[in-house]
């Protein structure tokens, strides 16, 4: 992957409660953000990895902050790698998200700032729960290489514009994807990345991911085009 230009940003570790525990996170913003993205991943190590890192420096180029979190704690990943049960926990994730909206809505340097949500995997299906369950709060939301048919009923509640960014070779995937989409009823949009596998590690794949989830989040996030809260 190209190397993108430093972006001139605040970060910091950060400690998000859940019920009874703490979620680990970072938090990413650049000076003037015009929003904040929060990262929904179904599985604990994504916080850290190279592709999240490339597309949050993507977005803060475009002057959105972000929030990677680790919707599992590392014990339940290790579970999770064992059982395969905790990452299609929908509504465990979900709740997850909400108490990180929360924590956004409530700290100081984000609080005046639209949310949000770049989902991936399950993640996806949990942060359109999510946005169903605060139409009011959610700005936009973007999907990568998601599974949001996991979603449910939840679909047809999502109010926050959608994209659904899939690979084309990710055949599974991508049916599941044309299915949901049309159970969305909101701006709404399906992109397909030709050639390009789940992860989108093919030559200049998550580039082109990472474009276009920006472009989506100026357009329907920053402060230019949100709506007024009701």
């Amino acid at each position: 992957m190209n190397r993108t230009s430093t972006c001139n940003a605040q970060e910091c570790l950060v400690s998000v409660t859940a019920g009874s525990i703490r979620l680990a996170g970072n938090l990413r913003v650049p000076k003037k953000a015009r929003g904040v993205v929060l990262f929904a991943n179904s599985n604990g190590s994504n916080r850290d990895s190279s592709r999240n890192r490339y597309v949050t420096q993507v977005l803060c180029q475009a002057g959105l902050a972000t929030l990677l979190i680790d919707l599992l704690t590392p014990q339940e990943v290790a579970a999770d790698r064992q059982l395969r049960h905790l990452r299609f926990d929908i509504g465990l994730l979900s709740e997850r998200i909400v108490s990180a909206i929360n924590w956004l809505l409530e700290n100081p340097t984000t609080q005046h700032l639209g949310i949000g949500f770049l989902g991936s995997s399950t993640g996806s299906a949990a942060a359109l729960v999510a946005a169903a369950e605060h139409p009011e709060g959610i700005r936009a939301i973007v999907s990568r290489g998601g599974r949001p048919e996991l979603a449910g009923s939840a679909l047809s509640r999502v109010k926050a514009p959608t994209l659904l960014i899939v690979g084309g070779n990710d055949i599974p995937v991508l049916r599941r994807n044309q299915d949901a989409i049309q159970h969305l009823h909101t701006e709404k949009q399906l992109e397909i990345i030709p050639e390009a596998t789940h992860l989108f590690e093919e030559l200049g794949a998550l580039e082109e991911v990472a474009r276009l989830a920006s472009q989506w989040f100026e357009q329907y996030l920053t402060p230019a085009h949100q709506p007024a809260l009701p």
